[in-house]
């Protein structure tokens, strides 16, 4: 406090500013608007997948400005009458070369060699995983997906199956046979329904969608795998200001974090050139500390 035109009065009983008034009505709450940001989803889906660099590195810098509620939204309930017409798909098989294009374009590393001899029979056995642990175990459904997600797309894993879930579980230092037999009882589909529910409310009809909106439940959604600048002009104008980003976790807090790093990840995150990724490791990471390999021609860093 300043000590500019302070006084103590003997009338008034105060020592403070001259002239302050004797009763005065005041408002110490600070008003923030409340964003939240609806990830429509799902464990198989390809593009989902694809967005994973420009999501992070958006989360990363603008995740202060939003509450994120990452909601199921039921890619595959089975095969059984399902057609995606606009990508020729009729059949597990057609998957195969769906997905190899999807990563092929974004050099997320996508196999895709099991939609022609180990099918994923439906998406809802990992979706329900998701949401057992969501509600048991929360802040650990978020490395579950990302797991999974390395699992199915780059070591071509049926995530569908008990045993690889039960092992994508344990890796997270939770029980994985727990939580896959609790994902089986009808609970966990009535967790699963309800978030078909609130996807469909929000009017979504394909994966990924992002909904950004206010405490008065209006904003923006946005379909498709899209730009940084796409996000952040969202965000912005749903906020009616300008934005601060915050600064960006160096790549050794990142790695410690358990999963893989893919080129094209550090390459958004960062804002490097694919071909100053290997010099860019090595300069920020110290030696023995990860190990650099290859996935389908891309290169990934993981923690040793």
């Amino acid at each position: 406090m300043s000590n500019e035109s302070m006084m103590c009065d003997l009338e008034t009983g105060v020592c403070g500013v001259n002239e302050e008034e004797a009763m005065q009505e005041i408002n110490l709450n600070h008003v923030e608007k409340r964003i939240t940001l609806y990830y429509a989803t799902d464990p198989i889906c390809s593009h989902c997948w694809a967005l994973e660099p420009v999501l992070h590195r958006f989360i990363e810098e603008y995740g202060h400005y939003f509450t994120l509620q990452i909601k199921m939204g039921g890619l595959l309930a089975n095969w059984n009458g399902f057609s995606d017409g606009a990508n020729g798909i009729q059949k597990p098989s057609d998957v195969a070369a769906h997905w190899k294009e999807v990563g092929e374009h974004s050099r997320m590393p996508i196999d895709g060699s099991l939609w022609h001899d180990n099918p994923i029979l439906s998406s809802y056995p990992p979706s329900r995983v998701f949401k057992v642990i969501q509600s048991t175990h929360p802040g650990k459904e978020q490395d579950f997906l990302r797991l999974a997600r390395e699992a199915v797309f780059a070591f071509n894993r049926n995530i569908g199956e008990d045993d690889v879930l039960t092992d994508i579980v344990n890796q997270l230092g939770l029980n994985g046979k727990e939580v896959v037999e609790a994902a089986a009882e009808q609970s966990a589909q009535e967790l699963l329904e309800e978030d078909f529910e609130n996807v469909a409310s929000l009017g979504v009809r394909g994966f990924p969608s992002i909904i950004i909106v206010n405490e008065e439940n209006q904003g923006i959604k946005i379909v498709g795998a899209r730009s940084l600048e796409t996000y952040v002009q969202a965000l912005q104008q749903v906020l009616g200001g300008d934005l601060k980003p915050k600064q960006i976790t160096s790549l050794e807090q990142k790695i410690n974090e358990g999963h893989l790093l893919f080129s094209k990840e550090m390459e958004v995150l960062y804002n490097i050139e694919k071909s100053d990724i290997e010099s860019y490791v090595k300069s920020e990471l110290a030696e023995h500390t990860y190990r650099m390999g290859l996935i389908l021609n891309e290169m990934y860093i993981e923690h040793i």
